[in-house]
């Protein structure tokens, strides 16, 4: 019998390598995050962190070799996914769990009709004849907002827009209506009016299908229109997992702190943004410790070279990988910390005191 309190999706300590002809990338190092029943998770961190191999990771799409998972479990309703079958993960992927990826055009056959590619989700994983496959591929397109649906069956990709293209993706991935929809940014190729057409069809489809949501982006602002909670990568690990509320009130992570400082605000008195100093570390020789350390104004010292911090509770449903937070130092202030002015811990970011 199912728990119904458990996650629906919990990943834990996922680590992925990618060995190429330069040596191996440790892309994932000890990832773990949950997505509960019902719930959207927003996953954000800049380009390279890993939030795509971690979606690719789920549904069993990382291409061996050059990947290989090394560590970790991908666990789905109390299924280990790594442990399956591939017969068993293709009765899963496109069923249970599906996708919406960037780009609409590499997820849609270009020498196919939108209807005959709506409709092989249902040939595949249901009983459904081929009628019922495509009244229920109509259905789908109206509820994805796309006029004339029934016309749409006939035409192919490339005689339609951008954002009609992301819709079809959309109605794609939900007309076996999944438990869980992951979607790895899926505004990023479309213009900031359609972006916001986009968003507002995701928030009407998960509350109307009540499935969980693995939302990836680069966007705070997207993030914090359509998420519960959020998990924040950097350089293959998760620095910070909270609500959405914590993450903009009280972000505890110094790289955290620095992307919410990174929003542009219309009542701002600066010219210019904060800007992270440093660079991300090279993943083919990732530090020994924190993977921040190098770029954190922080950094308490050689506790944080020579430990990698491991996710800390930190305050209900709020954890966070830093050594601020960690008792690996006697110099680490414990939490919680009752002088925000110690390390700038727990200090939330004002324009008086940025």
């Amino acid at each position: 019998m199912i728990d119904m309190n458990e996650p629906l999706l919990s990943i834990h300590d996922l680590q992925v390598h990618f060995h190429t002809e330069d040596g191996t990338v440790e892309a994932l190092d000890g990832v773990s995050m949950d997505v509960g029943r019902d719930e959207v998770l927003g996953v954000i961190g800049e380009s390279g962190c890993g939030k795509s191999v971690t979606a690719l990771s789920t549904m069993g799409l990382l291409q061996s070799p050059p990947a290989e998972i090394v560590g970790g479990t991908i666990e789905y309703e109390g299924r280990n996914l790594l442990d399956l079958s591939r017969k068993e993960m293709d009765q899963i992927r496109g069923n249970e769990i599906a996708m919406i990826y960037q780009d609409p055009m590499t997820s849609l056959n270009p020498v196919l009709t939108v209807g005959s590619q709506l409709t092989e989700p249902l040939l595949t994983h249901t009983d459904q004849s081929e009628a019922e496959a495509r009244e229920r591929a109509v259905e789908m397109l109206d509820a994805c907002g796309l006029a004339d649906p029934a016309r749409l069956m006939e035409q192919y990709p490339s005689e339609l827009s951008g954002g009609m293209r992301q819709r079809i993706v959309i109605a794609m991935a939900l007309v076996t209506e999944p438990q869980l929809l992951i979607a790895d940014e899926p505004t990023t190729a479309l213009d900031v009016t359609i972006q916001a057409q986009i968003m507002d069809l995701l928030r009407d489809l998960q509350d109307r299908f009540e499935m969980s949501v693995l939302f990836i982006s680069h966007d705070l602002g997207v993030v914090s229109d359509i998420a519960d909670r959020v998990a924040v990568m950097y350089a293959g690990t998760v620095a910070e997992h909270c609500s959405v509320a914590d993450l903009f009130d009280n972000p505890l992570h110094p790289y955290s702190r620095a992307l919410a400082e990174s929003i542009p605000s219309l009542d701002t008195t600066t010219e210019r943004l904060p800007t992270i100093e440093g660079v991300v570390p090279d993943l083919h020789e990732p530090p020994s410790g924190c993977r921040f350390s190098s770029r954190c104004p922080q950094y308490i010292g050689e506790v944080c070279d020579a430990h990698d911090p491991e996710l800390t509770p930190c305050g209900e449903n709020h954890e966070v990988s830093c050594h601020l937070y960690t008792d690996v130092s006697e110099a680490t202030p414990p939490w919680p910390v009752s002088d925000p002015s110690v390390n700038g811990a727990n200090e939330v970011p004002t324009e008086e005191n940025p």
